[in-house]
């Protein structure tokens, strides 16, 4: 995968030893009660995924679930949180008394971690975040965060409308991802530097909660509400598809009657931009399963690892999405 880091290195893990004993030891209800670490190179590892509200987070699940497996060394156990922050602090509770060697998660949203995160460093326990980070005053409560530079995002799709549409007196409306998610922060913020100073206009923002049944509702109450729609930005390609189900309902043509702006470039999403009904995307990389791995082997070791991993992302127009199609792996 290609990606940037930040070397800010970690401390080693000091209590490397007694995690891997423990991770033979879980409960008679555990997940890897039948076999634990599974020998010294066996890496036993709990991950809580945020849901499965998209066609992204299917696609991030799928490499994750393709990575760490016992071939490549380790032995994982799953949860989904259906978004829910709750699920997954009782699933990294249960990851904890498990004795699992790694914790990986991608949070829900950014606050409210530092307890249950207390624990896991309290029982030696390293974690790792992936695709959002959490909003913590003591980053020494994980080892490394791996994901795309979210205000970036949000910067680039903003930089695109700009270029392409400051003049115009342009009237925009934002689909926004889970409330107080750090994507829907982030690319909020970014979208929002990258168009100051123009003429186009935000004239409503809601969240659709990254699904495309919450893109379509919202967007149809937008079309309900305002008869000035020019551009949508939607957080992600879901709540973006969502919307063009609500456009096309009202009898406005996708893509030229009103733009459609979003985030991720998964294959349903560089489909609708290769047949001209969205007009940009910028990617938001989910192939993270390699990365993890990687970074879970480290720490486990003692190694050093970087703080801070930056997935690099690409951008699409109309025709980069159609020659990209044909080999697009999500």
């Amino acid at each position: 995968m290609k990606r940037k880091t930040f070397l800010r290195s970690t401390a080693a893990v000091a209590s490397v030893a007694a995690v891997v004993a423990l991770s033979a030891c879980g409960g008679a209800d555990s997940p890897d009660a039948d076999g634990g670490g599974g020998g010294e190179e066996t890496i036993s590892i709990g991950f809580s995924q945020v849901g499965a509200e998209s066609g992204w987070r299917a696609a991030n699940t799928k490499s994750i679930q393709d990575t760490l497996t016992e071939e490549n060394g380790f032995k994982l156990s799953f949860s989904d949180a259906q978004q829910k922050q709750e699920n997954q602090i009782q699933a990294i509770r249960s990851y904890i008394a498990q004795g699992q060697d790694v914790i990986a998660f991608s949070p829900v949203v950014e606050t409210g971690w530092d307890a249950v995160l207390q624990e896991a460093q309290a029982a030696g326990i390293p974690v790792i975040l992936t695709d959002r980070a959490v909003d913590t005053e003591d980053d020494s409560l994980y080892e490394s965060f791996i994901g795309s530079d979210f205000v970036l995002e949000g910067e680039r799709a903003g930089e695109w409308v700009a270029e392409n549409f400051d003049g115009e007196s342009m009237k925009l409306v934002e689909l926004q991802g889970t409330t107080g998610s750090a994507p829907a922060i982030d690319r909020k913020e970014g979208f929002a530097a990258a168009i100051e100073g123009t003429d186009i206009e935000l004239i409503d923002s809601q969240t659709g909660d990254f699904t495309r049944a919450g893109g379509k509702q919202v967007m149809e109450g937008f079309l309900n509400s305002h008869n000035d729609i020019d551009i949508v930005f939607a957080h992600n390609d879901d709540m973006g598809l969502g919307a063009i189900e609500a456009i096309e309902a009202a009898g406005l043509t996708p893509g030229e009657d009103v733009k459609i702006v979003t985030i991720d470039a998964v294959k349903d999403g560089m489909q609708a931009l290769a047949d001209g009904k969205i007009n940009y995307i910028v990617e938001c990389n989910p192939m993270l399963g390699e990365d993890l791995a990687e970074i879970a082997k480290k720490v486990v070791a003692g190694e050093a690892v970087e703080k801070r991993i930056v997935v690099e992302d690409a951008e699409f127009d109309q025709q980069q999405a159609a020659e990209a199609l044909p080999d697009r792996l999500y």
